[in-house]
This record gives structure tokens, C-alpha cells and sequence, in this order.
């Protein structure tokens, strides 16, 4: 028993002699065996074996008391990643369910990234995709982060910071977000000391000697709490708390406070032995100091999103500093401290366990939505950093249901947050019975009703103030997927037109004239081809021309006879078809159409300045002319020279408002004492009613000049 090993899996055995079955314990020690001899030869850093390492990472979970297959999975995590282990052998030896724990936690070592944070991305991703199936993959992540952390001295200064600033940024929120607050606290306090180690000097010198000082005050709040308490009859246990230095840091930082001003705060917590005996208690502090106003908060009618409840309140103490109170049941004292973990402390059915695994639960159900409309893996990381760090704000449906949505929440978050097919067709919003705009940021306590039309659909200009990543995903999955099949609507269109001389259309094309020509333009589907059509990627008579003739007789150039009719537009063909802002064409405007590469057509009024630059490359561009009856509303810029009188913008603005014309910017230009330059830009139907627009406008007395900007 020399080796210091057998001490330590001795000593781990020890710990789990007190939950776990000895058939189950011989098998922790068996995949002990395993991994010692796997990792044989291999040290750490800090010239230890580096079997003690996963041991350290066991050892945490079983202070949490988790499962013998977590344990086993936990002293085999790092055998695939740094061994020849294969997965496959594991599942031979310790079951797919242990196999399937270690490969979520191992790192994807085998594929080249482009770049380290690609690589983190895609890592990050894998971790998480496998913790939506299991929850023990993040918490023995967690360990394994938590004991790194606990031995970051050995790593080099470079290597130190990026670990430390990693765990502030993704694996303490995750704690957190799992209500795992024990595990949260020390990865900040370890992370702060790893990436600001002189200021967490400081701090931590600070507070030992204001310890002295604060000692007699504490133990007198401590007493007068106790006697108090007693004297109700109200059994309870009473403990004083120290601030954290990362959370004393964060709010001298965020709050620009002084140390003295932080370190003013006394903080109490009371634990008791039911709900009711909570709300007892807070009466009995609420008569023995009076109550700071607005800094009660019920947390156990309504807990946090990760399942943590406690009453707080904050009291003026008789020594002119305010002490901080939290009051819970011993239930949630676990769960606040453990969160998901204590899941595993608790027998099926008890509600305070399964609470914060439910929570956790729907936490990861949006976790798996985010993935399944992320791009790539740098998207998915943002996105899921993004939810990570909601201040909670808690409102309600009209059926008086509690939503939870992150701080500065808007109508269109909680829209998205009750369904996704709600937040596609939301097109107004009733907040307390008033109507109010969709951008309207939500507080506490607040009614909302969603009113929804069948044919309404997301608007772009959402994602300019949305702040849930499942309203943010959800709108850019539905314009994404509204662009694809507009692109191969407006595809089909476009090649249609250019098979007509030819006497063709897309319908009559047989399998293997498609074939040929997907496999000669590398694309999968004929839908593929259609949308890099729409999309301008490539040219539909180019295309056409595939389908019709052989490579050596395209070479040949294209007859007049082959010009496809001009396009139709109709003003409503969305993402695929938009209006240069040069020369902004209304409908009656002679124009062109430019193919623009993933943009589809960029339509251009003829006499566009930039139109002869287009002209030189006949390929990009293509005949089009408006339709007979074109829908929508089109941006035009008028200016105009007015007198400087007081009143006159007033004056055209509302002339342009009685011609119906909505104004979508305005600005003024002071030429001299007596004229000014109004420059409008306006939304007309076409030409006409343009025209109608400038004749009411030239007949205003004040109006001296007035002309349509075209550049």
C-alpha cells in the first residue's frame, strides 16, 4: 500500500462505502485498473501521475453523490482522448452507457481546424449535443474543469489566462444555469485569481483584515436573529456568509462601488424545515429590522429559471449597514447548492430534486433548438454564451401563466418564448390590455397578450432588438429557409424564361439530362440548381444551354432567336429581388436587372449611373419590365428648396401625408439666412402617384424648386 494511488482509491472506496452497493463499488475499482494501466507512464504538469487526476475528478462527484457509472465514466474520461482506448473497447468493459459518457466529455482530437476557436466551437458542440442526451456528461465536464482550476499553477502564464477566462465565460454560467452554486463560486473565485491574480491579491488581503472588524457585528446580528426567532417559536438555523471575491469584484466593477462599499453588506442565510415556516421567518426579520423597499424578492413562488428558490430580503441593521437575509428549507438549501446534482440525492418523485431537473430539462430542450438552426459551431457557442446570462424578468399570459424571460425581454421574446409558430404569426401585442409596439422591452409583473395573424410571417428588422436566443434563432432559421425557396421559386422562373426559345420548360426535363448537368455543376438536387440560379450564382442561360446542347456546342454564341422575354416584376418577390438605393426605380421607370452573386437581381431604374458599368458585362445582366399591376410601396428621394420661414417642414409634411405617401427619413440643409434644402425620402405606389406628390408640393407657396434625386 505504498503506492500514494492506492491510498487515494482506498480512500475513494472509503466515501462511496456510505451510498453505493459493494458490487457497484468493485466496479469503480475495476475501471480504476483500467485507466491506471491505460495511463501508465503519463504524468501532469505538475510532475505527478496523472491517474490522480481523474481520481480527483471521481472524488468531486462523489461529494456529490452521484451514480457508480458517472464515477466509473469520471476515472475513464480522458482514456479515448489520451490513450489508444477506442470507444468501442470501453463498451466491451464497462457497457455503452459508460462509453457513451466518456466520448461526450473527450475532445475531437482527430479533425483539423481552421482555427483554435473553431476548434472550441466544434468541441463545445459535441459536449453539448451529448449532454441533451445525458445530463452527467456536463457535470462530470464540471469536475474535470473544477479540478484543473484547483491545480492551474503548474500550467504556463498563457495557458493559465485562457483556461480561467473559458471557465468565466462558458462553465461557471453553466453551473450556474444547472443552480450547481457550490461548483459556480469556486470555478469564478479560481477563474478571477487564474486571470487577475494581483487584483485577487488585493481583494483577499482587504478582506482579512476587515475580517476582525466585521466578527463582533456579525455574531451580534447573528444573536439578535437567533433570540428573535426563538422567542416566536420558530425553529431555525442561523449562519452568516462571507461574499466571494469574484462576486465582490464584479459588483466594485459593475457598479463602480468602492471596497468598503461592498464589503458593507452582511449576509445571512436561515434555513428551516417547510415553505411555510419561510414565510413565518421573513415576518419575524421584518419585525425585528425594518425592510429595505424594493429588494424583497419570492423565489419559492417563483423560482429561478434553474430551479433555485429562497425568499430575500434586505433589512436596516441598528449599526447603519443593511444585512442581507435569504430564507429557504433545507430541501432547497440542497438544491441551491447542489442544483441538478441533487437530483441524484433525492428518491424518485421528490419534488424538490425532480424541480431542478425538470428545469434543467427544458434549459437543454432549447439548447438542442438553438443547435438545430445554428449555422456552424462559432454560431451555436454565441448563441448558447448568449443564454447563458439572463437577469430574469417574470411575466405573464393572459391565462395568468408565469413566463421567465432574460432582462430587456421584448413582446416578440415572449411571443417565441410561448411557441414558435405564435412568434412567426405575432403581429401586435396587448401589454396590460393596452396595445403597444412589438419592440416594447417587458417588466416584472406585466400581462401579455399576443394577437396573431394566419398570414403574417417574421420581420428581419426583429433581430435589431430581440434578446432571447430562441426568438433570435427561430427568425433567422425562417428568413433563411424563406430565401431558399423564394431563390428556387424565382430560379425556376429564370430558367423557364430562358428555355422558352428552345420551345422548353423546367417540368419537361427528364432524369438524365438533370443528372448530367447536376453532376457537371457539382450540385445535389435540382432544387440546388434552382436556388444558385435565384440566388445569382449562376446565369439561368448558361444553365439552359446545358440542358440543351453538349459542351462543344455551347462554345458557340447565343442567337437572337435564344433571348428569353423580359422578366416581370411585380414588387413583392422578397429577399431574391431588391432595388438599388443608387437610383431607387419606382414602377413606370424603364429598368434592368443585375445578377448579383447571392443576392439574386438588383434591379436598376436605366438611367443609373452605375448602369454603364453593367452594361460592359452583358452575362450579369438581364431584360426585366415592370408588371401591369405592380403591388407594394417604393422608397424615392425628393429635395427641395424652401424658404427658411418657421413652419414649412411641418407645412410639406403633412402635404405629403394627405398624397398618401409615408415619410421614411428626413433631413435639412441651411444654405443661408433664407433658404433652406429639405432632402425626403418618401414611399410612393409608381410614377404617377409620384407625380401627384411633386404637383402638391410645387403649388405650396414656400416651396421654390423640387426634384427627384436619381443618381
Amino acid at each position: 500500500m505504498n503506492d500514494p494511488t492506492a491510498f487515494r482509491i482506498s480512500h475513494l472506496c472509503e466515501m462511496l462505502e456510505k451510498y453505493l452497493e459493494p458490487d457497484q463499488i468493485a466496479e469503480v475499482y475495476r475501471a480504476y485498473l483500467f485507466g491506471a494501466e491505460m495511463h501508465d507512464g503519463q504524468h501532469r504538469n505538475s510532475g505527478e501521475p496523472y491517474i490522480y487526476h481523474p481520481l480527483a475528478v471521481a472524488r468531486i462527484l462523489v461529494e456529490m453523490r452521484m451514480d457508480h457509472k458517472s464515477i466509473i465514466a469520471a476515472i475513464l474520461h480522458d482514456v479515448i482522448e489520451d490513450t489508444p482506448t477506442a470507444k468501442e473497447q470501453l463498451v466491451s468493459l464497462f457497457g455503452s452507457e459508460v462509453a457513451e459518457l466518456v466520448d461526450g466529455v473527450s475532445k475531437l482530437t482527430h479533425i483539423e481546424f481552421g482555427s483554435r476557436r473553431e476548434a472550441q466551437a466544434e468541441n463545445f458542440r459535441k459536449m453539448m449535443l451529448a449532454m441533451t442526451k445525458d445530463i452527467r456528461v456536463i457535470l462530470i465536464k464540471l469536475a474535470d474543469r473544477l479540478h484543473n482550476m484547483r491545480t492551474l499553477t503548474s500550467m504556463s502564464l498563457e495557458k493559465r489566462r485562457r483556461i480561467a477566462h473559458e471557465t468565466l465565460e462558458i462553465y461557471a454560467p453553466i453551473a450556474n444555469r444547472l443552480g450547481m452554486n457550490q461548483v459556480r463560486l469556486e470555478l469564478e473565485d479560481l477563474g478571477f485569481a487564474a486571470l487577475y491574480p494581483l487584483r485577487s491579491r488585493v481583494l483577499a488581503d482587504h478582506i482579512r483584515k476587515v475580517r476582525g472588524n466585521r466578527k463582533e457585528i456579525v455574531k451580534k446580528i447573528e444573536q439578535s436573529l437567533t433570540e428573535r426567532l426563538r422567542q416566536e417559536n420558530l425553529q431555525s438555523v442561523v449562519i452568516g456568509r462571507e461574499k466571494h471575491l469574484n462576486s465582490i469584484y464584479q459588483k466594485m466593477s459593475g457598479k463602480h462601488l468602492s471596497f468598503n462599499e461592498v464589503t458593507d453588506v452582511y449576509a445571512f442565510r436561515i434555513i428551516v424545515d417547510s415553505v411555510d415556516m419561510c414565510y413565518r421567518v421573513l415576518g419575524a426579520v421584518h419585525n425585528l429590522y425594518k425592510p429595505v423597499p424594493g429588494k424583497f424578492k419570492d423565489y419559492i413562488a417563483i423560482p429561478k429559471a434553474n430551479g433555485y428558490q429562497s425568499l430575500h430580503t434586505v433589512l436596516f441593521s441598528p449599526y447603519g449597514v443593511p444585512i442581507e437575509v435569504q430564507i429557504r428549507t433545507e430541501d432547497m438549501h440542497k438544491v441551491a447548492e447542489g442544483g441538478i446534482a441533487a437530483h441524484w440525492l433525492y428518491k424518485s418523485g421528490d419534488e424538490a430534486g425532480s424541480n431542478a431537473a425538470a428545469r434543467a430539462r427544458q434549459w437543454l430542450h432549447n439548447v438542442l433548438e438553438i443547435q438545430q438552426h445554428a449555422g456552424n459551431s462559432v454560431e451555436f457557442l454565441e448563441n448558447v454564451k448568449i443564454d447563458l446570462f439572463p437577469d430574469e424578468v417574470y411575466v405573464f399570459t393572459p391565462k395568468g401563466e408565469i413566463r421567465v424571460l432574460p432582462s430587456g425581454a421584448t413582446a416578440i421574446d415572449f411571443a417565441y418564448a410561448v411557441h414558435t409558430d405564435v412568434g412567426n404569426r405575432c403581429v401586435a401585442v396587448k401589454i396590460d390590455r393596452r396595445l403597444t409596439p412589438l419592440r416594447t422591452e417587458l417588466h416584472n409583473g406585466q400581462t401579455v397578450e399576443i394577437i396573431t395573424s394566419p398570414g403574417a410571417r417574421p420581420n428581419p428588422a426583429w433581430l435589431n432588438f430581440v434578446q432571447t436566443v430562441k426568438a433570435r434563432s427561430n427568425i433567422r432559421n425562417y428568413l433563411k429557409n424563406l430565401k431558399q425557396d423564394e431563390a428556387v421559386r424565382l430560379g425556376r422562373h429564370l430558367l423557364n424564361k430562358s428555355l422558352e426559345p428552345y420551345e422548353f420548360d423546367v417540368d419537361k426535363l427528364d432524369e438524365l439530362r438533370i443528372t448530367k448537368v447536376l453532376k457537371e455543376f457539382n450540385l445535389a438536387s435540382l432544387d440546388n440548381l434552382l436556388e444558385e440560379i435565384g440566388l445569382g450564382n449562376q446565369m439561368s442561360i448558361v444553365i439552359a444551354r446545358a440542358f440543351m446542347y453538349g459542351e462543344e456546342e455551347r462554345s458557340s454564341t447565343v442567337g437572337e432567336k435564344e433571348r428569353p422575354r423580359p422578366l416581370a416584376i411585380k414588387g413583392t418577390e422578397g429577399a431574391v429581388v431588391t432595388y438599388a438605393k443608387c437610383c431607387r426605380p419606382i414602377p413606370g421607370d424603364p429598368i434592368l436587372g443585375f445578377v448579383s452573386s447571392g443576392r439574386g437581381i438588383v434591379i436598376h431604374s436605366q438611367t443609373c449611373k452605375n448602369v454603364a458599368e453593367y452594361r460592359n458585362r452583358p452575362e450579369k445582366w438581364i431584360d426585366v419590365e415592370w408588371e401591369d399591376k405592380v403591388e407594394g410601396d417604393f422608397p424615392v428621394e425628393l429635395r427641395l428648396l424652401v424658404q427658411n420661414q418657421r413652419g414649412v417642414l411641418a407645412t410639406v409634411a403633412a402635404v405629403i401625408a394627405e398624397t398618401e405617401s409615408n415619410i421614411e427619413s428626413v433631413s435639412i440643409d441651411e444654405r443661408d439666412g433664407s433658404q433652406s434644402e429639405l432632402r425626403f425620402t418618401v414611399t410612393v405606389k409608381n410614377r404617377v402617384h409620384l407625380a401627384r406628390v411633386m404637383r402638391r408640393l410645387r403649388h405650396l407657396e414656400k416651396v421654390m424648386r423640387i426634384y427627384r434625386v436619381t443618381k
